[in-house]
């Protein structure tokens, strides 16, 4: 009997990493979850393996700015699995502040979690791909990516459009067996912005979001901006309007 698909999720403690564990088990899915809490992992392992009895779960912790520590918990997880078919790139910061106001400690940390702890797990899921032949690379960007932000938005933006080029770049490698998405959430709610939740327009909950990245992310899309509505049309509006209207919009 063959085995079911194995997926690797960074981030997987909280937030849009946690729900997308969820759905995936729910679709069939084995899980291989690491972040850094793992008492929320071991939590999150009890109840999938409730909801969804013979459902195998894998747990390990992470931090994803140790580069050494990506490598070999990767590879780890490769191990155990036989396979890993799909790693999703979700761990993020959200941190951030207005450049030039003295809390480059904030823009650096929030850089160093989205952009270089990317850039690792990218090398170490490749490696993986590389050697079994095949795998699906999912990197999480943002809408925030199309366009440079304001204030505290700025270098968080700026790291999520990074990983949007490391997507694209990985794609046009065109690795054989491999295949790579990159998905541009809009506003949806989760523990990295509960605290503006309320000013947000067109947020959306969590299961909600998730459930349509997880619906482009089974589909291999190239690239998904979600959910669709409105965030296809907002996005073709954000790459070409003047800045003076894209600060209104977002």
């Amino acid at each position: 009997m063959d085995q079911p698909p194995v997926v690797l999720i960074t981030g997987a403690s909280a937030g849009l990493g946690e729900e997308m564990a969820r759905q995936f088990a729910a679709l069939g899915y084995d899980l291989a979850l690491c972040a850094r809490r793992t008492d929320r992992l071991e939590a999150l392992r009890e109840r999938i393996v409730a909801e969804h009895p013979g459902r195998r779960v894998s747990v390990r912790a992470l931090d994803v700015t140790d580069d050494a520590a990506v490598f070999a918990v990767f590879q780890q997880f490769a191990d155990e699995w036989g396979r890993i078919d799909r790693v999703i790139v979700n761990a993020g910061l959200g941190k951030g502040a207005p450049l030039g106001t003295g809390r480059f400690d904030a823009n650096r940390a929030t850089a160093m979690v989205n952009f270089v702890g990317a850039l690792a797990q990218t090398e170490a899921a490749l490696q993986i791909f590389r050697a079994q032949g095949h795998g699906h690379l999912v990197l999480i960007s943002s809408m925030s990516a199309l366009r440079g932000m304001r204030r505290s938005m700025t270098t968080y933006a700026a790291t999520k459009a990074g990983v949007a080029a490391i997507a694209e770049g990985v794609r046009s490698e065109r690795i054989p067996g491999v295949d790579v998405s990159v998905i541009y959430p809009g506003y949806i709610r989760s523990e990295m912005n509960e605290h503006v939740t309320q000013k947000t327009r067109f947020i959306v909950d969590t299961p909600v979001g998730v459930r349509a990245m997880v619906t482009a992310i089974e589909k291999r899309k190239v690239k998904a901006y979600v959910p669709a509505w409105p965030w296809l049309p907002i996005g073709a509006a954000l790459r070409v309007l003047p800045l003076s209207i894209v600060r209104k919009m977002v």
